[in-house]
């Protein structure tokens, strides 16, 4: 059984950066038994990022759409994992506006990572938390899984000209922010018809080229890389190939 203690040394082994931008995409159950299950998985992170920023997806793209068009940014639960849910739900960790694909972050400028979530029309948006991640060069940890649950290379889709991975109509969806009120925030949605599932096929070549490096959290495979290098090397395929995301 690990330690919180444990954890934080994995962390530390991994080469995280206590001050720098760690988003982190998870599978609890990958990581084992753990003294004080889940919280104390959200405790180790919080407290090694506690000089730094410390960001996790909670998306609801699952349960908001076109017969449930609006996404509550208080009580719309993540669709993603029970460690995302938990950690939006903690004090001081604050939660964007986006309807389907919000981000929860807690410490150094949280609050003005994840603003104005609300003005961007896609699912990783120019301007959004996941521009922000590749402004920063922050670390991407995948606890557990693979790139497949990597959604910054949806954001690369976007930014650097992938075809047929966004919708050519917007759905009408609806935020309710932190005060209650009604926000309208019409979504070009996600339509690639594999979705993210070709996304571990890139794997290769970001271990190959040092990118993507690898280790251990709890039982589960620690995947690390920094934003920008891997946005480098995927925007590269995909300008001599646009449709290289669209097949196995």
């Amino acid at each position: 059984m690990y330690t919180k203690e444990d954890l934080l040394n994995h962390l530390c082994a991994l080469g995280i950066d206590p001050k720098g931008t760690l988003f982190v995409h998870s599978s609890y159950k990958a990581i084992g038994e753990v003294e004080g299950r889940a919280d104390t998985v959200l405790d180790a992170l919080m407290q090694y990022m506690h000089e730094g920023l410390l960001a996790v997806p909670t998306h609801t793209w699952d349960n908001v759409g076109k017969q449930n068009p609006v996404m509550d940014v208080l009580h719309t639960p993540s669709c993603i994992g029970v460690l995302t849910e938990l950690f939006r739900k903690r004090e001081k960790v604050h939660r964007s506006l986006h309807p389907t694909h919000s981000v929860a972050a807690a410490g150094k400028d949280a609050e003005a990572f994840v603003a104005g979530e609300e003005k961007i029309q896609t699912p990783c948006g120019k301007g959004g938390v996941y521009d922000k991640l590749r402004e920063r060069d922050a670390q991407i940890l995948l606890i557990g899984v693979n790139f497949s649950r990597n959604t910054f290379v949806h954001g690369i889709e976007e930014w650097d000209g992938a075809v047929g991975s966004i919708s050519k109509e917007k759905t009408d969806l609806y935020v309710i922010n932190h005060e209650g009120r009604r926000m309208y925030t019409p979504q070009y949605r996600h339509c690639a018809p594999l979705g993210s599932e070709t996304f571990p096929k890139l794997e290769a070549l970001a271990l190959q080229t040092g990118i993507l490096t690898m280790g251990r959290f709890g039982d589960a495979t620690g995947r690390v890389m920094r934003a920008e290098p891997l946005r480098e090397m995927v925007a590269k395929i995909l300008k001599e190939d646009p449709s290289y995301l669209l097949r196995y």
